[in-house]
């Protein structure tokens, strides 16, 4: 006669399940944590891009350097460019680009913000 095991309760039969369902959703939410830093990364960069392109107006509104404006205007671990645009009687264009910083694979390109300013006289 074959060895019948004795039937267990049915909160003992599913010890563990448990476990395994979060271990089955454990990468949708490295998924979402993953989106949730990017998506901040970017709102940063475009923050730091209009930071840079002000500062940047301003200087050249005074007649200084623009790049050397937005480039202390950032944090040191961002690249930026700063072109100093239009530039006209009363008022000067400039424009800044932050590259985007990522913890996904693939590159997202660069924050662009466009400020002007008063020449001061």
């Amino acid at each position: 006669m074959p060895y019948l095991r004795p039937r267990l309760p049915g909160r003992l039969r599913d010890r563990g399940q448990a476990a395994l369902e979060y271990l089955g959703f454990l990468p949708v939410l490295i998924v979402v944590a993953m989106a949730a830093v990017q998506l901040g990364l970017v709102a940063y960069a475009a923050q730091q891009a209009g930071t840079a392109a002000r500062a940047g107006a301003r200087a050249a509104s005074l007649r200084e350097s623009a790049q050397g404006a937005c480039a202390r205007a950032v944090s040191p671990r961002l690249s930026v460019d700063c072109g100093g645009g239009a530039a006209g009687a009363d008022e000067v264009t400039v424009t800044a680009r932050v590259g985007i910083p990522t913890i996904i694979p693939w590159d997202l390109g660069d924050a662009t913000r466009t400020a002007t300013m008063p020449v001061d006289h």
